[in-house]
């Protein structure tokens, strides 16, 4: 048994020996023919890749002779072309020549002419000297004699011509601005009178008269003691809160208020008739009473400038400008409410401006701040026209409103037909009937002022100042001033007016020269 199976292990390492060296060669030979079909694959792909090379070869060598044939076609016909127009280019250089010549040809014929027209010319200078020779010697002798029977010299004859002939300008030239003048008057006057009834017509104001006093009713003339006050305690507690002069005197069931600042008289009015009112008159009440009163007058202020602004359209106004408007409620210029004034210029200027085609809302703008310096102008020193403009240009208001500003009295020379239009509307405002009223010492003297401009020039006999100084009447001497004369006269105590004196609106000269023929029937 044991034989048997050593022997069947030795059979079977031999089977798997020979089956080992059987598959190695089965699989050599596997390898072997997959080598050969590869190398036959690589050799056909060689062969097809060549073929295929030698075909883009031929086609690129195609494509190099088309595109070589197409680029000598083109040069040979850019070549064709610029012989072309190298050939007619010579064609035109060559009569361009040929037309030079033919020029240099006429120009030297007309050398030869001018030149002979030249010695021709000469010729007749020289006779025509030789003709000026004679003439200024027959003037002379002409002249001479002249001078002889005259029994004046030329420079004298020549003077009194002179002198003749601008006698006689001067007389024209007054007739042509008389004549001129009354035309631009006539229609200048229409349109202005147009434009201006128009302005009036849709707008009237009512004004109310203020001045540096208020006066504050009592219900008896007991309530004056008890304003007093102990040892006069209560009204020195009221000027010291309020900062005005009460003025206790004679006058029945009255106290008069006196001060310059209009908002501190107002507060003082609105204070002392609430303690009188209350009935209880003490230092510690007066002090509360003018506290409240005076927060009230700042709200008051304010509305009235924020009112004021609302009714005439102006819009996006700094507060502090709407507060300075406000302040104007309460100044006055000759019994003049200042915001009533400004309320009005400004709706003159816009329909002033609507009449000529401005921008009315600009307009309307200056109209109403064009007065505003007024609510400072007695705590800033300078003319309340540049203090209006300082501000308004600190609160960065447009340049055209701030020229405009400064320049309504003409305290710089307008530049704009806005800074022109403001003055009108101002003017306008100011100068109508019933707007303001002056003292009567100043109202004389106004007068007086131009009386006596009028009677500082010559040829004037009398003079009047007639409507309340809107116009003054001049007489002249017909024997000393003719009619051209007065014009020019007129023309002169105007101008002189306008330098000298400050008045609100305009003042009409009228000069009056009268002549008369007296004769006797004997």
């Amino acid at each position: 048994m044991n034989v048997s199976y050593e022997a069947l292990v030795i059979v079977l390492i031999i089977s798997l020996a020979l089956g080992g060296v059987a598959g190695f060669f089965l699989r050599k030979k596997f390898v072997e023919s997959k080598i050969d079909l590869a190398e036959n694959k690589a050799l056909k792909i060689v062969e097809r890749a060549t073929k295929e090379a030698e075909t883009i070869k031929k086609e690129a060598l195609l494509q190099a002779k088309e595109k070589l044939y197409q680029e000598r076609n083109e040069f040979e016909r850019e070549v064709r072309e610029r012989r072309t127009e190298y050939q007619n280019l010579e064609k035109r250089l060559m009569q361009k020549e040929e037309n030079l010549e033919k020029k240099v040809n006429l120009i030297d014929q007309k050398e030869i002419s001018l030149s002979k027209r030249e010695k021709y010319l000469a010729k007749q200078e020289g006779d025509v000297q030789q003709r000026e020779k004679q003439y200024n010697e027959l003037l002379e002798m002409e002249q001479r004699k002249l001078e002889k029977i005259s029994g004046i010299s030329s420079d004298e004859a020549k003077a009194l011509l002179i002198q003749s002939m601008e006698n006689e300008a001067r007389h024209e030239a007054a007739k042509m601005i008389k004549k001129i003048d009354e035309e631009t008057r006539e229609r200048a006057d229409k349109i202005a009178k147009d434009i201006i009834s128009l302005a009036i017509q849709r707008y009237a104001a009512e004004y109310v008269a203020e001045k540096t006093v208020s006066v504050v009713n009592l219900p008896s003339d007991e309530m004056k003691g008890r304003i007093i006050g102990r040892e006069g305690r209560n009204i020195r507690a009221i000027e010291a809160a309020t900062g005005v002069d009460l003025i206790i005197d004679d006058t029945p069931e009255a106290v008069i208020l006196s001060g310059f600042d209009p908002i501190r008289r107002e507060i003082a009015r609105i204070s002392l008739g609430r303690l009188i009112n209350d009935g209880r008159i003490h230092p510690t009440r007066i002090e509360e009473v003018v506290e409240k009163v005076q927060k009230e007058m700042e709200v008051s202020i304010r509305e009235a400038g924020e009112q004021a602004a609302f009714d005439v359209g102006v819009h996006r106004l700094h507060p502090e400008v709407i507060k300075y408007l406000g302040k104007l409620k309460y100044r006055t210029s000759y019994d003049q409410n200042v915001l009533q004034h400004s309320i009005e210029v400004s709706f003159l200027c816009g329909v002033l401006a609507g009449e000529l085609g401005l921008d009315i809302k600009q307009a309307k703008r200056i109209g109403l701040l064009h007065d505003i310096g007024k609510a400072v102008d007695y705590e800033i020193e300078g003319t309340h026209a540049q203090i209006g403009a300082d501000l308004a240009k600190k609160f960065s208001e447009n340049e055209d409103v701030v020229h405009a500003i400064a320049a309504h009295h003409d305290d710089e020379k307008p530049k704009t037909v806005l800074a022109v239009l403001v003055q009108a509307a101002d003017a306008l405002s100011a100068a109508r009937p019933g707007a303001r009223r002056e003292m009567l010492e100043t109202y004389i003297k106004h007068l007086k002022e131009l009386e006596g401009i009028a009677n500082s020039f010559n040829g004037v006999t009398k003079s009047y100042a007639i409507q309340a100084g809107r116009e003054i009447r001049v007489i002249v001497d017909s024997k000393e001033l003719s009619d051209e004369a007065s014009i020019m006269l007129s023309r002169d105590i105007a101008k002189k007016i306008e330098s000298t004196l400050t008045y609100p609106g305009q003042i009409k000269v009228n000069v009056i020269r009268e002549t008369r023929a007296i004769e006797f029937a004997k």
